[in-house]
């Protein structure tokens, strides 16, 4: 399949998971991604991981677009970061609100999302492609769907170039996001985020809190085979592709996965879904 598709990866939080991930970095290369993003922690608590992981990305030749959260920060720091990414050569970032850590009591000069958009474009013009996030299910906070889908084209207006959603189980969410998008005038491409379902209770945990659904027949099929590792990774590797491909025949423009830094299970769904890969050359700046 031609569709397009990237990873993401997490900063490693010890020299044994930086390890792992050296070690891994060459199998997800090698699928071909059109880039990798990197995850920066709320409130920047993983900054420094963060531009380390990018730098080792960008100098081995690879597409790679750094996460900014605008949660606690403020402008001159996103300022720099920006002249950073820019002096580096990187072309391509992820604008996104970010969570608040617990006790954290300043807020930064970014309340939401799309003024983050709106000052990496008043700060670095299109030297940037912007992606932002969407959700399916409606972000936990929104006052209502409408309000979160009035977000969404607020960030469009900002300038953001994309959009790629949370992740979620139950594929009409995300079509119907698609729709309403048409019908709201939100032009942004919806790129779905996908998370490769290997794991039963602790992914049902973080779904509820996260306001992500787990159909009743997933979480059924999980339950009844809890105790058999494998038989878990195995239901939840096919179901995953099995999203995949519904996704790619309705015409999403690529796909987006939440990788876990879990190279086996990529190469899994890979494999099952024929993608085809693109180069990992660094970007040129937008359009």
């Amino acid at each position: 399949m031609s569709i397009p598709f990237s990873l993401e990866l997490y900063p490693p939080t010890s020299p044994q998971s930086a390890r792992q991930l050296e070690r891994a970095l060459p199998r997800l290369a090698a699928l071909g991604p059109e880039y990798f993003s990197v995850t920066y922690g709320a409130g920047g608590c993983t900054r420094e991981r963060t531009l380390d992981l990018v730098g080792q990305l960008h100098e081995a030749g690879h597409t790679v677009a750094p996460h900014l959260s605008g949660v606690g920060a403020e402008r001159a720091e996103v300022a720099e970061l920006c002249a950073h990414y820019r002096r580096l050569g990187v072309r391509r970032l992820f604008a996104l609100r970010g969570d608040t850590p617990s006790g954290m009591g300043s807020r930064g000069d970014f309340a939401y999302a799309s003024d983050l958009v709106r000052f990496i474009r008043e700060h670095s013009g299109d030297d940037f492609r912007i992606e932002v996030a969407a959700y399916p299910e409606v972000h936990p906070q929104a006052k209502s769907p409408a309000a979160d889908l009035a977000a969404l084209r607020v960030k469009q207006e900002a300038g953001a170039n994309a959009a790629v959603t949370q992740y979620f189980f139950n594929t009409d969410a995300f079509l119907y996001l698609r729709d309403s998008c048409h019908a709201a005038g939100i032009t942004l491409p919806l790129v779905p985020g996908v998370l490769p379902l290997t794991r039963f209770r602790s992914t049902a945990q973080r779904a509820e809190a996260r306001g992500i659904e787990m159909p009743r027949w997933i979480y059924r099929k999980m339950e009844s085979l809890a105790d058999d590792t494998a038989a878990v990774r195995a239901f939840g590797l096919d179901v995953t592709a099995r999203q995949c491909e519904r996704l790619i025949a309705e015409g999403v423009p690529a796909l987006h996965f939440f990788s876990l830094n879990q190279i086996d299970a990529i190469e899994a769904l890979h494999a099952r879904l024929g993608l085809a890969g693109s180069a990992g050359t660094t970007a040129a700046p937008p359009n």
